[in-house]
């Protein structure tokens, strides 16, 4: 009820029977999650019955009622501004990112009513307090009954409680699949459990590593895969006046679409990037592999899709086997170093980045510590700086990673927002377009700087956002494209005059990134199975992002969004579009889905 009731404009296309469904079709999964909170009295009063002159002081159940009605109290709060932000309820990732780096977590709640929360946290905790004591009797009393009698009860009490966590007889036990019942995917949400969910999802997590997205024969996904990525490689467009140039990539922090007037959004946002377009190659039709910063610098740098519920950014031993553009680059003779304003620690960017031979790493803690401004270190501008004061000194050609980080939550600026009215329903949309706009005027002072230096000239400047975001336009539905939908640009002066201002519209990813940029320099790209040469007209049109437990295959033709909880369709994009495009691209997303879990496991 908090859940729908703190996310009531979702339901403003739903139908009161539809929010009573809710209830009905969630029973299921409430009665599980009950049954496993209530096994461990149980237990106890089951011992404690047998043995006659023993006695569990109230106390106990009352501490044991109370914790749990904490925790679930604080999920419940949790999980409203996880739901805000990646469109899932709480998962075991939340509570890996804030063990591997806390400040970062709770940084990423800034824009957040955690105040509202909090508040709904405390009502919900003192109602369930009050109602246990109403309907719990403490006392642990011990009905008095003959030994066959309470042999039966027993094994009667045991064998409900059983039965309620597997959710009935049916031969395989109840799991999210349950819960869904609706087109409206944010009724399926609501009436999942978010204990049972998050539980089940920490077991499957910390258990023994297996595939859950296995959809078809191994040899059938492998075969669909490799048809996706059949082209003639002798047939792309050159667009470079060198084979050899500086390449700089540019990681900007959430920089969704939506803020790229060029691309359907708001305009005066970005008011230098439409500057930049027009001297430059704009992608158009390109997305993110996920939402999140761990898993779209994987796709940039390795061309290698996001895995769902795992990041192999954060496994070294898996991560160290994948290619990457650095690695390549290296092996062509350039210099690599990556910038970031933050800590390079934060989900081992920094161990990924040296087991892809970067040479040098400036992160936050190469600059005064009276400069860093933010949880997330330093801001974009005095970033920039740094990169320009270390590009003059760099023999050429050279490699640089550069990630931004000022327009990432709480969105705190130096100095005056440009867009100073937050939105009153506390999305900050507002603050996130100051930001916005903030990156973008740090971008525009860091190219007219280094138009000053040597090496510009002979300098491809690669421009990607690591991931969409929900905000400026409050797109939160993990599975909906808008959210991925992000700009990649080529821009230099080694781009051929005839080509600057000209705009692609393949349909693509981040992955695409290596094999267009390498193909570009002449250099082999064939390790990279899951990028595409973008620049090529005979490679196919899709793209594919991940989120957690659902995927979304994007063609010409369809686009289809899948949500494996409950193992159906979410989402089309094309109502008009024949069953048999929608089922093509289904199938094609679960073979990529497959494939590339099956890809990160053998790692």
């Amino acid at each position: 009820m908090a859940f729908e009731l703190y996310f009531l404009p979702k339901l403003k296309d739903a139908g009161l029977s539809d929010i009573i469904q809710t209830y009905f079709y969630g029973l299921r999964l409430d009665a599980s999650a009950a049954a496993y909170i209530s096994a461990i009295p149980l237990l106890v009063f089951l011992v404690n019955w047998c043995i006659p002159k023993t006695h569990v002081k109230p106390i106990w159940l009352k501490v044991y009622v109370w914790v749990c009605l904490f925790f679930i109290s604080l999920n419940t709060g949790l999980n409203f501004n996880i739901f805000r932000e990646w469109g899932t309820k709480v998962v075991f990732r939340v509570f890996k990112s804030l063990y591997d780096a806390p400040s970062e977590a709770f940084a990423s709640t800034g824009s957040s009513p955690v105040g509202r929360s909090v508040f709904i946290c405390i009502i919900i905790l003192a109602s369930g307090i009050f109602l246990s004591l109403k309907i719990i009797d403490f006392n642990f009393k011990k009905p008095v009954l003959e030994p066959r009698l309470k042999a039966v009860v027993i094994a009667l009490l045991l064998f409900s409680n059983f039965l309620l966590m597997r959710g009935g007889l049916q031969p395989v036990p109840v799991d999210q699949n349950s819960a869904y019942f609706s087109d409206h995917e944010f009724l399926n949400q609501a009436a999942l459990n978010t204990e049972w969910n998050l539980f089940n999802n920490v077991v499957e997590n910390l258990g023994r590593p297996y595939n859950p997205f296995v959809f078809m024969q191994p040899n059938n996904a492998t075969r669909l895969v490799q048809e996706a990525y059949s082209y003639n490689s002798d047939s792309t467009v050159n667009i470079l006046t060198t084979n050899r140039p500086n390449i700089v990539i540019i990681q900007i922090e959430s920089y969704t679409a939506d803020v790229i007037e060029s691309l359907g959004g708001d305009k005066g946002v970005a008011p230098n990037f439409e500057k930049f377009i027009k001297n430059g190659i704009l992608f158009n039709n390109i997305y993110s592999s996920a939402d999140r910063t761990d898993k779209g610098i994987v796709s940039i740098m390795s061309g290698f899709p996001s895995q769902a519920i795992r990041t192999i950014v954060a496994d070294t031993l898996k991560n160290k086997k994948l290619p990457a553009i650095a690695s390549s680059l290296k092996t062509a003779g350039y210099p690599t170093s990556y910038f970031y304003g933050g800590k390079s620690n934060y989900m081992h960017f920094d161990l990924f980045m040296k087991n892809h031979q970067v040479d040098h790493i400036t992160d936050e803690a190469a600059f005064d510590q009276n400069l860093v401004k933010t949880q997330w270190g330093v801001y974009d501008d005095v970033l920039f700086a740094k990169h320009l004061d270390f590009a003059q000194q760099q023999k050429q050609p050279f490699f640089t990673y550069l990630q931004t980080s000022t327009n990432h939550e709480p969105f705190v600026l130096p100095g005056k927002p440009h867009f100073p009215q937050e939105d009153k329903d506390g999305d900050a949309a507002n603050k996130f377009r100051s930001t916005a706009y903030f990156t973008d005027s740090c971008l525009n002072a860091y190219f007219e700087q280094a138009k000053k230096q040597a090496w510009y000239k002979n300098t491809l400047f690669i421009l990607v956002a690591d991931h969409g975001h929900r905000l400026p336009r409050n797109v939160s539905e993990a599975y909906n494209p808008v959210k991925y939908h992000i700009p990649l640009l080529f821009f230099g002066e080694v781009i051929k005059p005839e080509y600057r201002g000209k705009k692609i519209n393949k349909l693509g990813g981040q992955t695409d990134i290596a094999a267009t940029l390498l193909t570009q320099l002449g250099l082999p790209h064939q390790q990279f199975k899951w990028s595409k040469d973008l620049l090529n007209p005979t490679t196919k049109d899709f793209a594919f992002f991940d989120w957690d437990n659902g995927f979304c295959f994007m063609a010409p033709q369809q686009v289809v969004s899948y949500d494996n909880s409950g193992r159906r369709v979410v989402y089309t994009g094309n109502k008009n579009a024949d069953a048999k495009a929608t089922n093509t691209a289904l199938l094609y997303g679960k073979a990529f889905l497959q494939e590339v879990y099956t890809e990160y496991m053998r790692y």
